[in-house]
């Protein structure tokens, strides 16, 4: 079984409750949403978990916001996520569920814990509460209010109720354990008194539950039967645990929620079923952030439109910019899911998205930065209607009820991409230079035979002509064109707008660093395209439709919208302008330009501008085409890779195993069967066993970067990659180590084995070894383990990057955690 079809460890645990008739063999999961914003790629993939795998076992999946802080959330972001998980492809069982249902419900399990003993009344002030709290060294000293008795515990919290206290002058607490290692237990807060109106109850309850109190109970009333959430909550689930343990069903008065399992039980912890929380690690996006607070301040200061701008994180972003569902289901499949954190190349993203919009787009034929050819020999007045298809050949299920072909105008002026012409062109550039012939995509050979300039010597026209014996693309006498080119005429074309959106954040890791992310903001991250053309079947098609702009990227209209960003004119000039999008409905004025934004380019142009960047300016011509990830031996061009399958059916079979016994997404069985020697690289480096779609991203994603020319593997054996993936697999060595072997492997060859062995790069996992290094890093770091001891217990996570770093990637997380907070106890 391959790593992507083996079960993670949460579909292992459901899987054995059911064989083992837990809960009878049901499975009842929710999402728990609070609605205080937009839902983001992070949510994306817990949606997956909790509804697929309940699907998986015939089971449901319920939908609660969780709804406890009336200060921050709003209807607005209740409609947005429910819009949002639709969109993605669910559906949640019977209604929306709200904690606010519970409210009542809650208030009475908190009144029997009140008369049981459990929770008391406290009066100290939220410093004072803060004052008492202790460290991990130190227990919390009891409030003078711990011991009231319950009958003047159960008359105050009653007097809360009713609204009779001010904001702050006493909460409800549970009676726990003050001198717990777990400081989640040291009496935690249960209600706090806000007098603040919520949008589903008004302004009926003057306090209001804290998420640790209403979440795991709001679960048991529901009869939820597994609870998942990510690692930053594992040490709420003593208190969750805590919380069902000394709470009655019947003491919520209400029986069962219809729709739910559970209810209906008189003895503390009898709840059936009893609800269970399992955590799972974050995947970190690169050049990304899910912080909904950092997210608003974009929102807020103005560097994005709105929480649904398409270069936000959020779904709601994600679907403006046209990506689709599916593309986020299959990245969320591909990540999956694990208990270490850990960082996921947005490349895999990416390459999903292309994927799934390869065999759904329509092709067409768009000009963003236009240079204006005449055809001196074409006859002015004319207009020839060329043919072509929507879709290429190759592609598995093009939409139903799409037509296969399209009617080009082409007349005697035209336009083409400004990057497409070079009046000295360097070695390599294989499009329209003057005395060169190029074919025009879908038309015909044309020879620029004259350059006109404006008075600054800018370029402004080229006058050219046209073999009219070449409409099929060929010559009669078998000359072959410098290049092929795409273009519009400038008469027949529709005005477009065009959002080239990029990454938001220039860095992988944006928060590093930084004490503000924006100072990390990419900016380039929009740039608008004012003055644009399109061939006239784009007016054709309802605005949903997502297209591919050949040789230049996935594009979607965009719908009315304001936006501040550099725009750049037919003059390639840049002017400081405020956009008005206009509306793309097909009651759109005639003349108004459609607006479409970016989805993502063909190809991966970061990878393409690191490249660069390390060996020097590209010479190849710059399209706003980025090339194609190289893999050994491939041609970066689609289309000569098309040709090459057509002309060898050896390589069209290796196409159709790669994808169907194998399971590679179309991209990468696409790059790797290209030829021959691709096709021989790869099929020797999966003859270990190792996953083969792991190979095929090592090879598009990691040889690439490394590789010493466009990819090419070098020295590097397909046994060496195989192995080196293994070392990976079997967490021999971090990615890290992986890395940095790799170049080592391309360059000068060998064994990753024997290097790792003979040079100690395998993965740190002695205890004594690593608590040299824990010790050496806490006694160099005072002030960070002063602010731990006094509670701050996040900064666990700076000391375990701090050991990481001088390990170089070597430690094992695990244990370097567990030593760190050894270590941190008895400095302190």
């Amino acid at each position: 079984m391959s790593e992507r079809e083996r079960p993670d460890f949460i579909r292992q645990i459901v899987a054995r409750d059911v064989r083992n008739d837990r809960h009878g063999g049901r499975v009842l999961t929710r999402f728990p949403p609070e609605p205080n914003g937009f839902l983001h790629v992070g949510h994306a993939s817990a949606i997956c978990l909790d509804f697929q795998v309940a699907a998986e076992h015939g089971g449901r999946t319920t939908l609660r916001m969780d709804d406890t802080n009336p200060t921050t959330e709003d209807p607005a972001y209740v409609e947005a996520i429910a819009r949002d998980i639709r969109w993605l492809g669910f559906e949640w069982d019977g209604d929306i569920r709200y904690a606010s249902d519970y409210f009542e419900a809650l208030y009475r399990m908190a009144l029997q814990m009140i008369e049981d003993g459990f929770a008391y009344v406290d009066s100290l002030s939220e410093d004072e509460i803060r004052a008492h709290r202790g460290t991990v060294l130190e227990p919390s000293r009891p409030s003078p209010y711990r011991d009231r008795p319950a009958a003047e515990n159960l008359d105050l919290f009653r007097r809360m109720r009713a609204g009779e206290f001010a904001d702050g002058e006493h909460v409800l607490r549970a009676r726990i354990d003050l001198a717990a290692s777990n400081m989640k237990l040291r009496d935690p807060l249960m209600y706090r008194i806000r007098h603040a109106h919520h949008y589903r109850t008004g302004d009926a309850w003057p306090i209001y539950p804290f998420y640790d109190w209403a979440h795991g109970q709001s679960d048991a009333i529901e009869g939820i039967t597994h609870s998942f959430c990510t690692l930053e909550f594992q040490d709420n689930r003593a208190l969750y645990d805590w919380f069902i343990e000394h709470t009655r069903p019947a003491a919520a008065g209400i029986g069962r929620i219809p729709g739910a399992e559970g209810g209906g039980g008189a003895e503390l912890g009898s709840w059936d079923p009893r609800p269970r929380q399992y955590e799972f690690a974050r995947r970190n996006l690169d050049y990304t952030i899910v912080s909904k607070r950092k997210l608003l301040l974009l929102v807020e200061e103005g560097h994005v439109s709105g929480w649904d701008d398409p270069r936000m994180p959020t779904l709601a972003g994600f679907r403006r910019r046209g990506i689709p569902p599916d593309a986020v289901r299959a990245f969320c499949e591909q990540i999956g899911i694990g208990k270490a954190d850990n960082r996921v190349e947005i490349a895999t993203l990416e390459w999903a998205v292309r994927d799934a919009l390869n065999s759904r787009a329509p092709r067409v034929m768009a000009v963003l930065r236009p240079l204006e050819v005449v055809v001196d020999n074409y006859p002015e007045a004319e207009v020839e209607w060329l043919v072509a298809p929507y879709f290429p050949r190759g592609v598995d299920a093009p939409p139903e009820g799409w037509p296969e072909m399209r009617n080009v105008p082409f007349t005697r002026v035209l336009y083409i991409e400004r990057d497409d012409f070079s009046e000295a062109p360097v070695p390599g550039f294989k499009r329209l230079a003057p005395g060169r012939e190029v074919r025009l995509r879908h038309g015909y050979f044309i020879t620029c035979r004259r350059v006109e300039k404006d008075e600054t010597g800018r370029v402004v026209r080229l006058h050219c002509t046209y073999d009219p014996e070449t409409r099929s693309g060929a010559a009669p006498d078998g000359r072959r064109p410098a290049g092929t080119i795409h273009w519009v005429s400038a008469s027949r074309s529709l005005p477009i707008e065009v959002r080239m959106y990029d990454r938001l954040f220039r860095t992988s890791d944006p928060a590093a660093g930084v004490d503000d992310i924006c100072d990390n903001l990419n900016p380039d991250s929009l740039q608008v395209l004012a003055e644009s053309w399109a061939e006239p079947s784009l007016g054709n098609h309802p605005p949903e439709t997502t297209y591919q702009f050949e040789r230049l990227g996935y594009f979607i209209r965009d719908r009315p919208t304001k936006a501040v960003s550099t725009v750049v004119d037919g003059t390639d000039r840049p002017r400081e302008t405020e956009v008005t999008a206009v509306e793309t409905s097909d009651a759109a004025p005639p003349g108004a330009r459609l607006v479409f934004n970016r989805t993502v380019t063909l190809r991966d142009a970061w990878a393409r501008r690191a490249v660069s960047d390390t060996r020097g300016a590209d010479t190849s011509a710059s399209t706003g085409e980025a090339p194609e990830p190289a893999t050994p031996g491939v041609d970066t061009g689609r289309e000569s890779r098309d040709a090459a399958r057509r002309s060898d059916p050896t390589l069209q079979a290796a196409f159709e195993r790669f994808r169907t016994e194998l399971g590679l997404p179309g991209d990468l069985a696409d790059l790797i069967s290209g030829s021959a020697e691709s096709v021989y690289y790869y099929d020797r480096a999966i003859g270990d066993g190792v996953d083969p779609v792991a190979v095929a991203r090592w090879l598009v994603h990691e040889v690439r970067g490394a590789g010493v020319s466009g990819g090419d593997p070098g020295a590097l054996e397909p046994a060496a990659l195989s192995a080196l993936i293994g070392l990976v697999r079997d967490r021999a060595i971090s990615r890290t180590v992986a890395k940095s072997l790799l170049t080592r492997l391309i360059e000068g060859g060998g064994d990753p084995r024997e290097i790792v062995e003979r040079e100690g790069l395998s993965r740190i996992g002695d205890a004594e070894k690593i608590r040299e290094i824990v010790d050496r890093v806490v006694a160099g770091h005072p002030r960070e383990a002063s602010r731990y001891a006094a509670g701050q217990e996040g900064l666990v996570g700076f000391f375990v990057g701090q050991v990481m770093r001088e390990t170089k990637g070597r430690a094992d997380p695990a244990i370097v955690k567990k030593l760190l907070e050894e270590s941190l106890n008895d400095a302190t």
